[in-house]
């Protein structure tokens, strides 16, 4: 019996597609992690093949122990979701993953319109580690032990991400009536 989901997605998670898709894709993922680089694209594929019939949902999972800078890339990204542009910082972070120290943050979040005064800032203070930290205990009590790890309709997806097997899986998902 696969794992399941123990935090349900509400609003304050991150989302594309529309709320009421009938199947909802959760990563747990970590921005210094290479495997959820390589995932991104595949990802990416995936909700264009499958259009409004996907959410997906990003969480963060930073494997501190293995990737130094995984919890502060987490919380400029939070601070950027703020300013209702997660999305753009999850791109800008997975291209930029081999440089993720502090400044090239604050830099990031200028480039994408943060005034850098206040990407300093709430990297300092640590503003959104609590937020990020919710992620992760929400993840590890779901049974995420890795990154990337994915969840189709709160049940934690066993098998292979790569696109074919992804795309078969969320289609699998589908309401009868929803297939294409």
């Amino acid at each position: 019996m696969s794992a399941r989901l123990r935090v349900p997605v509400d609003e304050r998670d991150h989302a594309l597609g529309p709320a009421d898709a009938p199947v909802t894709l959760v990563e747990y993922g970590d921005f210094e992690c290479p495997h959820c680089r390589r995932a991104r694209p595949i990802v990416a594929s995936v909700l264009r093949q499958l259009g409004h019939s996907v959410r997906f949902v990003f969480r963060h999972f930073p494997l501190t122990q293995i990737h130094p800078h995984a919890q502060h890339a987490a919380e400029i990204a939070e601070l950027a979701g703020e300013e209702g542009r997660f999305w753009e910082m999850h791109e800008v972070l997975f291209e930029n993953q081999d440089a993720l120290e502090d400044e090239d943050l604050i830099g990031y979040a200028g480039d994408i319109g943060i005034e850098a005064s206040r990407a300093a800032s709430a990297l300092r203070s640590h503003a959104y580690a609590e937020r990020v930290q919710e992620d992760f205990m929400g993840g590890a009590r779901s049974g995420v032990n890795g990154t990337p790890t994915f969840f189709i309709n709160g049940v934690r997806h066993d098998g292979s991400w790569d696109e074919a097997t992804l795309v078969d899986a969320l289609q699998r998902a589908l309401p009868a009536s929803s297939r294409p």
